[in-house]
Formats: structure tokens, sequence, C-alpha cells
């Protein structure tokens, strides 16, 4: 996937400009799945706009900058059809704590289960932030198609993080009776 997908995707949406698609998308919608920041954000807006996929129209503004308001073009919307179809490779893990877990036995156990217990927090924290996001329950009669995939990918990152936190639990009780 690239950040350019993620963005003809939300302006398809809705039309939006820069800092929209910053603070209302990738900080609150989907943080979770794609981070990015504001300048990322920007260079693939200019990039879309160079391939012809948005347009950006200046909305004059008097007592603040004028705001760029970006949407789709039909090639912009053809070529999210054409990404939306294609199928995608396993993606590249890397995983730091586990490259480090596997070279531990370096460490005495409190300092390992000191390195388990941080990520079980920062874990913690995202399993809260996903449980944040509303949204509506896949048998409630007045979910739209949208708000089932928006949901069903909700629910695939919540249960990963939930296994993360389980295992993290497991290790950590494992590293605490050697």
């Amino acid at each position: 996937m690239s950040l350019a997908h993620a963005i003809l995707g939300l302006l398809q949406q809705e039309k939006m400009t820069g800092y929209d698609l910053k603070i209302n998308c990738f900080d609150q919608c989907i943080a979770h799945l794609w981070p990015a920041d504001q300048a990322q954000i920007y260079r693939t807006l200019d990039k879309l706009e160079a391939q012809g996929w948005i347009t950006c129209t200046v909305e004059i503004q008097r007592d603040r900058p004028n705001r760029k308001v970006y949407s789709t073009t039909e090639a912009g919307k053809a070529e999210l059809i054409r990404w939306l179809q294609c199928p995608q490779p396993l993606p590249t893990v890397r995983e730091p704590l586990l490259v480090q877990l596997f070279f531990a036995a370096q460490l005495p156990n409190e300092a390992i289960i000191n390195l388990l217990k941080q990520q079980l927090v920062v874990h913690g924290e995202k399993m809260v932030n996903c449980q944040a996001i509303k949204v509506l329950p896949l048998n409630d009669a007045s979910v739209n198609r949208e708000q089932v995939m928006h949901q069903l990918v909700l629910d695939l990152i919540t249960q990963r993080e939930q296994t993360y936190i389980d295992w993290l639990k497991t290790a950590i009780e494992v590293i605490g009776n050697n």
C-alpha cells in the first residue's frame, strides 16, 4: 500500500485540506493502520496533483490563510478502483522486540521482564485507542457498507493487539519462572 492510495481513498469520501487529512483522518481514523506526518501528506498531495489524480482549489479566507481543498479526479477514482482490486503481498514485518528477545538470553530475567512490561504498556495503550474508535455494531440495521468495512478492519487490529498482549503476559510469566 502507499500513502497515495490512502489519501485517494480518503479524498474519494469527501473534499479536504491537507490539514483535515492529517487531523481528522490520519490522526483519528486510520492511525492504527497507516501513520503519516504532515510533511508526508503534503508531499504526496503535490505528487497526486502532478499525476492528475487530484485537483486543488483555493478557498479565499479573510482572517485566516487561504485553504487548499483537494478532491479526486476521474483519473484518481480510476486509480483507486484499480488499486483496490490488486492483491497485496504480505508485508515485511520487522519486530525489533522479537530480535531483542531472540538474543536476550545474555540479560538477567529482570531486564527481559522489564523490556516486555514496557511493551505491554505500549500495546495496552494502542488497544485503548482502538477501543475508543466508535463504529456501529455489524448487526445494527443502519450500518452501511463503508461502516462494515471499517468494523472488519478494526476487529482485526483489535484482535491482533489482544494476541500480542496475551503473548507478552505469557512471556513475562515464562521468563519469571525460569
